[in-house]
């Protein structure tokens, strides 16, 4: 399935704000007036990582999906990216768009964006999703992979090396279609990306992760009901990474997506939409 055939039978806007000096690229469907929900992608990221799952919650909310600080067409700065500097883009972007409070769903190193935003602003945050969630596994092969492979991406961008790392993301190489793998080498072959994606990848330093991790204390701060979804072939982590999260966060419940891997909001978007669109409903 293409990327695009779906958003063009929708009405959505791709935009740019100025979130606290970070240019920022975003999409937004849904009308204005209804609650905010906000998709936060993962390490390498950008906003299309939710192009399957936009009008199924646009019927219901104000969806607003970006890219990161440093990610997709973003603005870059020259620094190492800790959880603290995305922290407080998504918090600039969230007054520049005009949301003061927003169910927050987070993908990967975007759900250890979102639980660490709802740490320290809970009064931000309504409803919160980790999707195959960062922040609590420390595993060493993992994090070697992970830079490994992103960075033959960048280093050595070609249609090949881009869709061997887009493949690690899913169960069956078969969910990536060729245009989102031309969409990323697109990002990965702006001037002076391999610079920005060494900035990223700096979580995938020991001593570097180990000062932003999230810990059971730290969860426990979570005053959001809480959504953990994971899956059953997932690369990063086992379930019980995710079983973790909903031992530490006092009002979390899990789910287990079977036959995907890292992305299952895009690997079985149907199945997908609908329990996360329940449980933001609350029914």
């Amino acid at each position: 399935m293409s990327l695009w055939p779906e958003m063009a039978a929708g009405e959505f806007s791709l935009k740019t704000v100025d979130a606290g000096g970070v240019r920022t690229r975003y999409l937004e469907a849904g009308r204005r007036d209804a609650p905010a929900l906000v998709f936060i992608h993962g390490t390498g990221g950008h906003l299309e990582t939710f192009n399957r799952n936009v009008f199924a919650h646009a019927e219901h909310f104000r969806v607003l999906a970006l890219d990161m600080v440093g990610h997709g067409f973003s603005s870059k700065p020259d620094h190492s990216y800790e959880i603290r500097h995305y922290v407080k883009h998504l918090d600039d972007f969230l007054t520049a768009v005009g949301v003061d409070r927003a169910h927050l769903h987070g993908e990967s190193l975007g759900g250890w964006i979102a639980a660490q935003y709802a740490i320290d602003h809970p009064e931000r945050v309504d409803r919160l999703v980790l999707n195959t969630a960062g922040g609590l596994n420390t595993d060493e092969q993992v994090m070697q992979r992970v830079y490994n492979v992103t960075m033959n991406a960048v280093r050595n961008a070609s249609l090949e090396t881009v869709r061997k790392r887009l493949e690690w993301l899913v169960h069956d190489p078969l969910d990536i279609p060729d245009d989102l793998v031309e969409l990323r080498l697109a990002i990965y072959t702006q001037p002076g990306f391999e610079r920005a994606m060494e900035n990223i990848l700096c979580l995938q330093f020991m001593d570097v992760r180990v000062r932003n991790v999230l810990t059971d204390e730290s969860l426990a701060r979570i005053q959001s009901k809480t959504l953990v979804i994971w899956t059953d072939h997932d690369p990063t982590a086992p379930v019980a990474t995710g079983e973790r999260f909903v031992k530490a966060i006092p009002d979390a419940r899990l789910v287990v997506l079977e036959g995907c891997a890292h992305w299952p909001q895009w690997e079985d978007t149907e199945r997908f939409n609908k329990l996360h669109i329940d449980f933001l409903l609350g029914r």
